[in-house]
């Protein structure tokens, strides 16, 4: 956490001596050019819009708000501490694809007959459209107190949810979220901010983030060899989701994660036969990290 504040500081200083208009962190502003450059340019503009192809078509529900720059700034912020840049050429393209695949099942609104198949409308949103409660937990209230009148539902590019994940999350990234939990579906680039920092941070000490479970920093226990938890895309479905879609076998909820992850693959030239086995790719005989329903929709 101490290392990824002094790149949360680095980043802030080279926004100041920058002379270019971006989105600010209360949401106002318009998205720009990247402030800094991301280390490698093979991960491009139009395959960003390969991937996205519909998120801008006028039946979608975050029209204009998000692009390829909001997420170049953001992950540039994360560079330093091997988000894209972690192993070979192959293993870093990967990650993207893995990440993003993540991005674009929880931000779908594809279906089955949709124009362009249903893998083509990722971040179709983004904030959960109908939330069925404000997401307070007064368990957490000496750390994270619930501000009054504010909502901590789904937002983002993996969607945040709960007031204990948008104080973590703010803290990390030195933005008042728990206040203003809206900040993040008002800026792009805060909103991959926020989501690139879920897959770099463990859900507890003890346990691999879901970049280190991915690209293969992590050596599973004994406990994690019973569980049959195995480092691959699979991992990561667990670490960031849990019993939500692992365990149950090839469930609806799980595959359509696994089948953006291999159609993005495919796009960025990857391909998927790189994926790996089954037991690597899902999480369908997997026992979860932290058995709890709550942090599935966390």
């Amino acid at each position: 956490m101490a290392k990824l504040n002094a790149v949360v500081l680095l980043f802030t200083f080279v926004i100041l001596l920058t002379d270019i208009t971006t989105t600010t962190v209360d949401g106002q502003g318009t998205n720009a050019k990247p402030l800094v450059k991301y280390k490698h340019d093979y991960f491009q503009t139009y395959q960003f819009e390969n991937l996205f192809s519909k998120r801008n078509t006028p039946i979608a529900h975050a029209v204009g708000f998000w692009d390829y720059f909001s997420f170049i700034n953001a992950a540039s912020l994360f560079e330093p501490l091997g988000f894209g840049t972690t192993g070979n050429k192959t293993t870093q393209m990967m990650e993207i694809a893995a990440f993003l695949g993540h991005v674009g099942s929880k931000t779908s609104c594809g279906y089955g007959v949709a124009t362009g198949g249903p893998l083509a409308w990722g971040l179709c949103y983004n904030h959960e459209m109908s939330p069925a409660q404000k997401y307070c937990d007064d368990y957490y209230k000496v750390d994270y107190p619930c501000t009054p009148g504010a909502e901590y539902y789904g937002r983002g590019a993996i969607p945040i949810y709960w007031n204990y994940n948008y104080g973590a999350a703010g803290k990390a990234l030195n933005v008042n979220l728990l206040d203003h939990p809206e900040y993040i579906e008002q800026n792009a680039t805060l909103a991959f901010q926020a989501a690139i920092w879920k897959w770099m941070t463990p859900v507890k000490k003890s346990q691999p983030s879901a970049h280190d479970a991915f690209v293969g920093n992590w050596k599973p226990t004994k406990n994690d060899t019973l569980g049959k938890r195995v480092p691959g895309f699979g991992a990561t479905m667990n670490i960031l989701y849990g019993e939500g879609v692992c365990g149950q076998g090839d469930v609806e909820s799980m595959s359509n994660i696994v089948s953006h992850y291999l159609y993005y693959l495919d796009l960025l030239g990857v391909g998927r036969e790189q994926a790996g086995t089954h037991d690597v790719l899902t999480c369908a005989e997997q026992l979860p990290f932290n058995p709890n329903t709550k942090l599935a929709a966390s």
